[in-house]
């Protein structure tokens, strides 16, 4: 039986023309449907790796819109916490000073009964202890012999003049002033004394003659 004819002599290559103009009619030619289906199969298969990439970067937007927002709570959270605490302890200091101011007239009769000798016995402990109480609440008196005049702490009863100061001075003590940290829950009662004018320069000069 002869050999079956395939449409070329054995041995010869089979050439396919690729061009995708069609050199006689000058059009380009349709792409076969063999490779139209192969480009739709690619485009089916990188569609959802598209998909999953347009999920994850929307998933990383509300992460981060998310987190931003946690951030913000959690610095509001701490601000009022701050401002409770602070609030909380102006409370308490406004409290306790004005239960240590009533007690103020009472540390006076105190400090009265002490100058005169009459701090004796079970009234002298109970003084201390009241004294103690108060001293570990933060109060505490001021108000020297000698200080230097300070309007803000110094209350001045009394006004003169002396040649014993160079400024003015509290030159006695009338009643102590007492302080709660840095707030004066009472100004120190002081007499005042200033120094006494220099004698004008012609009356020395007089005076030298």
């Amino acid at each position: 039986m002869p050999p079956r004819d395939n449409g070329h002599e054995h041995g010869e290559p089979v050439i396919r023309d690729n061009r995708k103009i069609d050199p006689e009619t000058g059009l380009p030619r349709v792409r076969s449907e063999a490779g139209a289906d192969a480009q739709a199969h690619s485009d089916q298969a990188q569609a959802p790796e598209r998909a999953g990439a347009a999920v994850d970067g929307e998933l990383e937007a509300q992460l981060a819109e998310r987190t931003a927002d946690l951030q913000r709570l959690q610095a509001e959270y701490t601000n009022y916490r701050r401002r409770v605490e602070r609030d909380r302890v102006a409370v308490r200091e406004q409290a306790v000073a004005g239960a240590l101011t009533e007690l103020l007239p009472v540390l006076d009769d105190i400090g009265r009964a002490r100058d005169h000798g009459e701090l004796t016995g079970g009234f002298a402990k109970v003084a201390e202890s009241l004294e103690a109480a108060v001293t570990k609440l933060g109060l505490a008196p001021f108000g020297q012999k000698g200080d230097p005049f300070d309007p803000t702490v110094h209350e001045a009863l009394m006004h003169s003049y002396s040649p014993d100061v160079t400024e003015p001075t509290a030159i006695e003590v009338l009643q102590p002033g007492y302080r709660m940290g840095d707030r004066v829950l009472r100004p120190a009662r002081v007499a005042v004394a200033e120094p006494e004018d220099a004698p004008p320069a012609s009356d020395s000069a007089a005076s030298g003659d």
